[in-house]
């Protein structure tokens, strides 16, 4: 069992680096090569992501089982628990507990919790591999005001594109995965992969809150589609921009509308569609001057025939 030091996993108000966190496609945990056929009839061989249960406790009390690749269990922990409102922005965090040979995290607060009814009240979502969440995800969301101030360039945009596209991933190493990005004007600074996009948004929520990021001036960049349960994650997150090269939903949309959080999606190449928030984006680029990026690397969704 592994232990995190209380130090370590207390708010710490430094800003990463580009890259600070990424993924790691060399970690043979995460994915394992198959054999089989293809459509000629002749051997192959592929490699696969792995998917495992992760069971997370809070305090003394089991909260859920997840399906996870596995990497970063005390992100995720923590940042699920944020989202689903059952750890407050104040509280205390005492200590992480992670048992990798029982598949068990335990994250413990100074504050005493009981979330037994909350367990009893859920709500079917439209995301993968994590489909149901609680209902009063919704919790607060009116209370909170996203920066007036951030601006996104079109020139950032296209930047963090390719260098998104082309980092090393799981995703191009064996597809089947969602990632999500923290960015900063045009630098990625937090990339995770999962095999649901909804446990990759809750290892950056869960960084963010152990290490004290502000999200004034932040991006978050999904390769998934631009749903309502994305859309309240980020805005609970405090991030005033959400990108993708996914379309979107009519609720997200509405939902963005209603919380004032800037939406772009359809990010293929030099194109892009803005549906909220539009008076943040800031055209200093022509599509024509968008860094051009080798085909073998491009993501399906960002290639101009897809």
């Amino acid at each position: 069992m592994s232990h995190a030091d209380v130090q370590a996993i207390a708010p710490r108000n430094s800003e990463p680096d580009e890259f600070t966190v990424r993924p790691d496609p060399e970690d043979e945990r995460l994915s394992v090569p198959v054999t089989g056929i293809d459509h000629t009839g002749a051997k192959v061989e592929t490699t696969v992501v792995t998917e495992r249960p992760l069971t997370l406790f809070l305090n003394g009390q089991e909260i859920v089982t997840m399906m996870t690749i596995g990497d970063y269990p005390e992100l995720l922990a923590v940042g699920y628990l944020l989202n689903q409102n059952m750890l407050r922005q104040d509280d205390e965090i005492i200590g992480i507990d992670y048992d990798d040979d029982i598949e068990t995290v335990v994250v413990r607060t100074a504050r005493e919790t009981d979330y037994e009814d909350k367990l009893r009240k859920k709500t079917q979502t439209s995301g993968c591999a994590q489909g149901t969440v609680f209902g009063d995800l919704m919790e607060q969301i009116d209370e909170i005001e996203l920066s007036k101030n951030a601006r996104v360039r079109t020139s950032e945009l296209y930047a963090l594109q390719k260098k998104i596209n082309t980092a090393p991933s799981l995703y191009l190493k064996a597809g089947a995965i969602h990632g999500c990005v923290l960015c900063q004007s045009d630098k990625p600074l937090l990339y995770v992969e999962d095999v649901g996009r909804h446990n990759a948004v809750d290892k950056i929520a869960g960084y963010m809150f152990l290490n004290g990021i502000k999200p004034d001036d932040k991006l978050f960049y999904t390769t998934g589609r631009l749903t309502s349960e994305m859309v309240i994650k980020t805005v609970k997150m405090g991030i005033p921009v959400l990108a993708s090269r996914s379309g979107f939903t009519a609720w997200g949309v509405e939902l963005a509308r209603e919380a004032g959080l800037t939406l772009i999606g359809r990010m293929r190449g030099q194109r892009f569609v803005v549906l909220s928030g539009q008076e943040r984006v800031v055209f200093d680029a022509p599509p024509e001057n968008a860094p051009a990026e080798p085909e073998h690397l491009r993501r399906k969704g960002s290639r101009p025939d897809h």
